[in-house]
């Protein structure tokens, strides 16, 4: 019998600890030598939650901010992208559960019509751009 498919909401992983590596080999923007944050999407989802209405901000700017409060001079970007993505799904499910937008984690303010993560996302952009539009955030 094939494993229950997780729920996003369920791949938020409460127990998950962020971790600050040194990356051995270049990764990505990162040098060799150079430590790195794995963030959680817990920690992900916090940062989104303090970001004002009506503001928005990049993945790139929130690697920043997170590695500098972790102590960590980069912050890993595959990672960040991952978690964004089920901070996003994981919201948007207890939007369909009832929860008021009010309420919900607000990625639009990370994510706009050129992110990569908007394509991937499984119920599409036109809740990200409706959401952007009601809180004057450019497209």
């Amino acid at each position: 019998m094939a494993a229950k498919k997780k729920t996003w909401t369920e791949k938020m992983n409460p127990d998950m600890k962020p971790k600050v590596k040194k990356v051995e080999n270049d990764f990505a923007d990162i040098p060799a030598g150079a430590t790195m944050l794995i963030a959680t999407p817990n920690i992900v989802a916090n940062y989104l939650r303090h970001i004002p209405q009506g503001t928005a901000t990049s993945l790139q700017q929130m690697r920043k901010d997170l590695a500098a409060e972790y102590n960590a001079e980069f912050m890993c970007p595959v990672t960040a992208g991952i978690y964004l993505r089920i901070v996003a799904e994981s919201a948007y499910e207890e939007y369909l559960q009832g929860k008021p937008v009010s309420k919900i984690t607000p990625f639009w303010r990370m994510i706009d019509k050129r992110s990569p993560a908007i394509k991937k996302l499984s119920f599409g952009a036109d809740f990200v751009l409706e959401q952007r539009a009601k809180e004057k955030i450019p497209a």
